[in-house]
């Protein structure tokens, strides 16, 4: 699965929160609402990954960190759909950056020293 088909999945379930949100609100979440919601499954995720690593009692086991793991994806690509960014453009030039500075730090080469 590619990172459209990814993006198209994830907003179809965004428009049906949103309807639902509607139906049983009267209104959708914000932007803001949005991403305090995406911090909230980024505490859960961290709780999880603490659990697998040993350091917490994991109650839901590998199913449940797989789960939050997906659900930080979903609002990634939600987050970056409602802020009207292209996700892919903008996480090769990001890893682009990111290779550069590395590479000027390591080595000639790019072997790090052992």
């Amino acid at each position: 699965m590619d990172l459209d088909e990814l993006k198209r999945q994830a907003i179809r379930i965004h428009d049906r929160y949103d309807e639902l949100n509607r139906r049983e609100r009267g209104r959708v979440w914000t932007r803001s609402e949005f991403m305090l919601g995406f911090v909230g499954d980024v505490g859960d995720l961290a709780k999880l990954v603490m659990a697998e690593d040993g350091a917490r009692e994991n109650l839901g086991g590998r199913a449940a960190l797989e789960h939050e793991l997906a659900d930080c994806l979903w609002s990634v690509l939600i987050l970056a759909h409602r802020y009207n960014v292209d996700l892919e453009r903008v996480f090769h030039r990001t890893m682009a950056e990111l290779d550069e500075r590395i590479s000027a730090r390591l080595p000639q080469g790019g072997d790090p020293v052992t």
